[in-house]
């Protein structure tokens, strides 16, 4: 009797021991079930082992022995590793001069890029297009990849890749722009070109919020303590910035006013930029026929430069360097395009309604005669040609077939797009949700500024 009791001790013990090992949480839950339902009295754990501090302290010396170094060696040097390098391409590259720095030392390489055609056409006198490089261990190149944007939907990557016999090969692949958001924000403390700077904020993104803005802020003329945030799009291609896209939503405190712009479009119809209550935010002109730039002679009387006598300005001139892009402000049709006595390259254009506008002084004409063309399209470049003491675009809008001051014209045009009373409800949400985004970058901006 005394060995079955025995026996059926051990077996309830090595059961227990088993059920512990593989069912640690539910013996757990078990045993603490048993003491909350076992009488509800008060428990108290002693510890049954012996003091640690009491317990006796030994050193144990031990020589161990060092695994071999050279078969460790042996691995490493039949390991090979890849390098990564990033550049921009200069106008000035030569094909040793690009890969030198990239880190690059091979001269297959080097004599590929100069010969194959994809490549010497995609890369070098490529200026400004990013170009990604693996590269071995000895410096020899293994790939390389530049990539540009096509549209903004789609960008085009050139891969130079070393084959398996050691010659290399050159492809043109094709994939979709991702675009991403991002936030800006800042205060003028001297001027836009300083503050945006500061920022960080690209000047394709600072020239959109100008054009938004145009007619209501004079940009040229803004106060210390003014402040802009702006959402906008970041077209990346394999998880780098690309190019950035559009802007989704603005907002600028000048002068006490709070003005704000979200970008909008109805369903078969142009986007467009609107306030808060939806109303249009956009002008049928822009305000300026070039990017941000600086203006030197406003429409008033001035002392002229060549013939040195006080005459009548009839436009304005903006200081730029030969090439600077020139836009048009306005929709409409090209009525001339070439010389013009002492106006030099000129191009003029009609915008219906007895307006016309006309650009001056231009180096090159990049439009024809008869040809319709959209605001904001570019149609010549900054020069000095005819009677120009230097590089200006002479700048000159007729309403009514009167001579009028382009700054102010602008802002006298509304524009006839309005939203829809069955897109407003739309609009509101889209509208707040931008809200949101400005509200957190103005924040984070004012945050910056008090440290």
């Amino acid at each position: 009797m005394k060995q079955t009791w025995w026996t059926l001790g051990e077996q309830f013990v090595s059961r227990a021991a088993h059920a512990l090992e593989h069912h640690p949480r539910k013996v757990t839950a078990l045993v603490a079930a048993l003491l909350l339902t076992g009488g509800g009295g008060a428990f108290a754990v002693a510890s049954l082992g012996p003091d640690p501090a009491a317990l006796p302290v030994r050193e144990i010396l031990e020589s161990v022995d060092t695994l071999p170094l050279d078969a460790q060696s042996e691995a490493l040097d039949g390991h090979r590793f890849s390098l990564y390098a990033a550049e921009q391409v200069r106008s000035s590259d030569t094909a040793e001069g690009l890969l030198a720095r990239l880190g690059v030392n091979d001269p297959a390489a080097a004599a590929f890029l100069r010969q194959d055609g994809l490549a010497r056409a995609q890369v070098l006198g490529m200026p400004g297009r990013s170009i990604n490089a693996e590269i071995t261990d000895d410096r020899n190149l293994r790939r390389l990849q530049v990539r540009w944007a096509t549209d903004d939907k789609h960008f085009q990557r050139l891969v130079v890749e070393r084959q398996p016999s050691g010659q290399f090969a050159s492809r043109i692949e094709i994939a979709p722009l991702v675009a991403s958001l991002r936030v800006g924000a800042g205060s003028i403390r001297s001027t836009l070109f300083a503050a945006v700077d500061e920022a960080g904020i690209p000047d394709a993104v600072t020239n959109q919020v100008v054009d938004i803005f145009s007619g209501d802020v004079d940009f040229h003329r803004l106060r210390v303590g003014d402040r802009f945030s702006v959402v906008y799009e970041t077209l990346e291609a394999d998880g780098e910035p690309l190019r950035t896209g559009r802007v989704v939503s603005a907002q600028f405190e000048n002068g006490g006013r709070t003005l704000q712009a979200f970008w909008f479009q109805e369903a078969g119809q142009r986007g467009g930029y609107f306030d808060a209550q939806g109303r249009s935010q956009e002008r049928a002109f822009l305000a300026s026929p070039m990017e941000i730039t600086r203006i030197t002679s406003t429409f008033k009387m001035r002392f002229h430069p060549i013939h040195h006598t006080w005459r009548a300005h009839t436009g304005v001139d903006y200081g730029a360097p030969t090439g600077a892009p020139v836009r048009t402000v306005g929709d409409g049709v090209v009525d001339f395009a070439g010389q013009m006595n002492g106006y030099g390259n000129v191009v003029k254009i009609e915008h219906g309604g007895a307006n016309s506008t006309l650009y001056a002084h231009l180096s090159r004409i990049d439009v024809r005669r008869g040809q319709r063309v959209e605001r904001g399209q570019r149609i010549g470049a900054v020069g000095s040609t005819g009677w120009a003491t230097g590089p200006h675009l002479h700048f000159e809008f007729r309403e009514g077939g009167a001579l009028k001051d382009p700054l102010e014209v602008a802002k006298r045009y509304a524009p006839a797009q309005e939203l829809s009373a069955q897109s407003r409800v739309q609009f509101q949400q889209v509208a707040r949700a931008m809200q949101a985004q400005l509200t957190v970058a103005a924040t984070a901006n004012m945050v910056a500024s008090a440290r």
